[in-house]
């Protein structure tokens, strides 16, 4: 198993992450081809073509992404399962010219389009779902019914599925009927050599930072990741704080994006928090390190989040963390130790557990040192090598049959 096409239909690694529709997915399909490149697995990324960008793009030897023309280029994240079919084709069109061992798809159009080529050529499929409608539709943000019941049947067809955490695995068995045994947990890593310990002094000074404390907010402006709570806590901490400052980092994403950064920069004006709130544009993932290490707390306060890949790159340079008490987070934030969790969505609470870390700087020091320690157990190489066992353990296994067809 020494060939993967890894399907990344709505976005393409080549994109920087915080703007439209590219996020922490973005990171994980470049640093995951990557490293397996680096174990000796040919990862060749299929994206739905956006640009003009060349059909083939050589990432560096033994990872490439290959463009394939699927609807308009500027065709709405929302329109795409129209074009489910036409990138299957054309994916298909390629890989019988380049043969492959396995197939890799992450997030639901992508496994929509797997599901497909599984059965057009005979290929083994591993499924990343990286978010699942019906867990977003428990937290309020409901998906189209045609999203969930694709799910389950990319769900009831793959020979295995990845999941980000082991509560990823629960909902997928309790959501989905997934069978245990065909889930296998592969964490995302994070980069040590580019996300580590630093001077918190010298990254405020590089952005131009002066006062108090830094609260940070990484990540796409969209209801689902919750800004609102961290506007809403920063003014709760700013009673005893009267110089703590906000800064984001990202941008709108999405047909609710624009609602959503309005909806932030009327609550910033309500609460009199204009000189205290800094929006940065998207930034290129290996500056946000700077970000990271200028900040006292980042917050991560997602109604869903099956991993947080932001909560992994803020511990692993040395930042506690404040986290909704939901998905990946809970394997991440060891509550009391690397950071607080949150249940619910309460500013209040956000706000008290922020006060506790900013108000005991022992505390503070204790979190950020068990922090980055816990980072230091994930790595890109280490979720490359647990995948490239499932992969190769497919090659004796008998695959499953949906009876699609």
């Amino acid at each position: 198993m020494s060939r993967v096409a890894v399907l990344s239909l709505h976005t393409s690694p080549l994109l920087l992450p915080g703007r439209g529709d590219a996020g922490g997915m973005n990171v994980y399909v470049r640093e995951l081809s990557s490293a397996l490149a680096q174990t000796g697995v040919d990862a060749t990324v299929f994206v739905r073509r956006h640009s003009d960008a060349p059909t083939v793009v050589e990432v560096e030897p033994g990872f490439r992404v290959v463009h394939i023309a699927a609807g308009a280029p500027d065709l709405a994240k929302e329109s795409l399962p129209a074009v489910v079919d036409d990138f299957a084709r054309g994916t298909e069109a390629w890989i019988r010219d380049h043969p492959v061992d396995v197939l890799h798809a992450n997030y639901w159009l992508s496994g929509a389009a797997g599901h497909r080529l599984k059965h057009d050529l005979d290929l083994p499929l591993v499924s990343t779902f990286h978010t699942l409608a019906r867990v977003k539709a428990t937290t309020g943000d409901p998906e189209p019914r045609r999203r969930s019941d694709a799910e389950a049947e990319i769900i009831a067809c793959s020979d295995v599925i990845t999941a980000n955490s082991v509560t990823e695995v629960q909902q997928l068995a309790d959501l989905y009927g997934a069978d245990p045994r065909r889930i296998d947990v592969v964490a995302p890593g994070v980069d040590g050599a580019l996300f580590s310990v630093g001077s918190p002094q010298g990254a405020r000074a590089a952005l131009g930072l002066e006062g108090g404390p830094v609260l940070l907010f990484v990540g796409r402006l969209q209801p689902l990741k919750g800004l609102d709570v961290a506007v809403e806590t920063l003014a709760g901490v700013g009673r005893s704080h009267r110089d703590a400052q906000l800064l984001v980092v990202g941008g709108a994403s999405g047909p609710e994006g624009e609602r959503a950064l309005g909806r932030f920069e009327a609550a910033v004006r309500r609460h009199g928090l204009g000189d205290r709130v800094r929006l940065v544009p998207p930034q290129p993932h290996h500056l946000l390190s700077t970000y990271y290490r200028a900040a006292d707390v980042c917050l991560v306060p997602s109604r869903s989040e099956s991993f947080g890949l932001v909560a992994l790159e803020a511990a692993a340079c040395g930042v506690p963390v404040v986290a909704a008490d939901v998905g990946g987070l809970r394997t991440l934030v060891d509550h009391g130790r690397s950071g607080l969790r949150i249940a619910g969505r309460d500013p209040a609470r956000y706000t008290e557990a922020v006060l506790s870390i900013l108000d005991n700087p022992a505390l503070a020091a204790s979190m950020a040192r068990r922090g980055a320690e816990m980072a230091g157990r994930y790595s890109w190489k280490a979720t490359a090598g647990r995948l490239r066992r499932i992969f190769d353990g497919l090659a004796t296994r008998v695959l499953v049959d949906c009876a699609r067809g």
